[in-house]
């Protein structure tokens, strides 16, 4: 049996789409969203593909993890977003392979025909080998692992507040950041403004001055991307709100509660110096770790497909036009592509401007290549980086242009506001903002859920079981064991 190209209603809306292209999109982030919207309305159908059934800010996320804001703050529903086009479908499930040759991709144990695909899947974190670190110290790259953050650093605090050992709570107001990028910056800045004014303000038994949040990394300086001046304005101010540097230090390992460090020069001691060098392990209670990224693995499967070279870091080395070498009908864009096709030759930046400059350039391209048009090349606009660091706080590299302090806020907040795809979010998080300035309140410090259940979570389809077990149907999973989840690889590790 023939693969099904287009399954709305089994059918198409109307008679006119069963001879239009179908592009098919892995993927619904920043690059993947912007592609939908360029196509949307066009004589093409899409078919939008993505674990999750919403569209995520992920800069943002060290916002939930300290409370600023809630989950529903930086996410928006993707059908909600995208799916009235009438040519653009949602399907909720995980691509697991492509069959490059049949050009299909395989998801929820169904074989689905492209004409055009463009994958936009993202990235994941890395503990550069370390796998059993992820559950001691959970990463910041979904929703969950920001809800995994605050529960614990709230109940660390909770437990504080009844423990009468002073070294046992010293412990519990303890927090280890790994990574000064501005995923490290932006979290360690927030959480000890967080512990600062929770403990002043909401606990009666803990000392604001034995809260400590500590910034590690092995680089040199915070921010080693953005220029030094900038660099040396974010640590002042980080200093002075009461974060601890702890630069030029690696981790040679993690166990419950304490990390141990090393040297970066002792890395070639290799693991015989896994125990650390003595220059002062770190005892806390809560750890978080932003220190490592990763590509999707479809980087690696494409590699393993169509022998498509990929960097270090699993990301496809793309052709100018985002295509994957003697596939023209793959792109890669986003964090998946290593995209070196630039005037100075050097790589664009995982970063959300340049994911939805090349989301939207692609699904152009497309577009003239089935008018038989040939698209202007790519360039990238550089809008610069920004990094916010605390209240009223930011530093921004706007290409060459260096502002830190009140203006540098302004300038981050206007971004995200403007790269924030919803309208109902943004008026939420500009709200939520003002208030939390005006009474340093923070309005989602709850605690949810139980131990670790926001790590290792299940994500994509999931099939209810009618009484009696799953129906054998063409639609259901063949049979086997009964399992409420259908039977494809599940994501351990995001």
């Amino acid at each position: 049996m023939a693969p099904e190209r287009f399954f709305l209603q089994l059918d198409p809306p109307l008679d006119a789409m069963r001879a239009w292209p179908h592009v098919v999109i892995v993927g619904g982030g920043f690059a993947g969203l912007k592609a939908c919207n360029a196509l949307a309305g066009k004589p093409v159908r899409v078919t939008l593909i993505d674990k999750r059934n919403f569209n995520l800010f992920q800069p943002l996320l060290y916002q939930v993890a300290s409370g600023l804001v809630s989950e529903a703050d930086v996410a928006s529903p993707l059908r909600q977003m995208v799916g009235e086009a009438a040519n653009i479908q949602i399907l909720l499930g995980e691509v697991v392979d492509i069959d490059t040759e049949a050009r299909e991709v395989v998801f929820n144990d169904h074989r689905y025909a492209y004409d055009h695909l463009i994958l936009a899947s993202g990235s994941g974190s890395t503990y550069f080998g370390h796998e059993e670190w992820r559950p001691l110290a959970p990463p910041m790259k979904i929703l969950e692992h920001a809800d995994e953050i605050r529960r614990r650093l709230l109940m660390a605090l909770e437990e504080a507040e009844q423990t009468r050992d002073p070294e046992r709570r010293r412990f519990l107001q303890s927090v280890v950041v790994v990574g000064a990028g501005p995923a490290g910056c932006e979290l360690a800045g927030s959480l000890i403004e967080l512990m600062h004014r929770a403990v002043a303000r909401d606990f009666k038994q803990l000392d604001r001055d034995q809260c400590r949040v500590i910034l590690l990394d092995a680089v040199d300086r915070v921010l080693p991307a953005m220029a030094a001046n900038l660099s040396k304005d974010a640590a002042a101010y980080l200093e002075r709100a009461g974060v601890e540097l702890r630069l030029n230090t690696m981790v040679a390992a993690i166990e419950p509660g304490r990390v141990i460090l090393k040297r970066p020069s002792d890395v070639s001691a290799g693991e015989a110096n896994a125990g650390g060098d003595g220059i002062g392990d770190l005892e806390a209670a809560t750890i978080c770790w932003t220190a490592g990224v990763r590509a999707s693995r479809l980087g690696r499967l494409l590699e393993e497909r169509t022998g498509a070279p990929v960097d270090r870091g699993g990301r496809l080395q793309v052709e100018a036009d985002f295509s994957l070498p003697g596939h023209p009908e793959i792109r890669a864009v986003g964090d998946l592509c290593h995209y070196a096709h630039t005037g100075d030759g050097k790589v664009l930046p995982g970063m959300a401007g340049p994911a939805v400059q090349m989301g939207a350039w692609v699904a152009r391209d497309i577009l003239a290549g089935l008018e038989g048009r040939r698209s202007e090349p790519f360039r990238w606009f550089d809008l610069g980086s920004m990094a916010v660091i605390g209240p009223w706080y930011a530093v921004a590299d706007l290409r060459g242009l260096h502002v830190s302090g009140l203006a540098g806020w302004v300038l981050w907040a206007l971004a995200h506001l403007a790269f924030i795809p919803d309208t109902e979010n943004r008026i939420a998080l500009f709200s939520k903002w003002m208030w939390q300035i005006a009474t340093r309140q923070r309005t989602a410090l709850l605690i949810t859920g139980r131990p670790d259940q926001h790590l290792g979570v299940d994500v994509g389809l999931e099939r209810a079981v009618p009484p009696g077990g799953l129906s054998q149907s063409p639609e259901a999973p063949p049979s086997g064991p009964l399992n409420r989840l259908i039977s494809t690889p599940r994501i351990t590790a995001i």
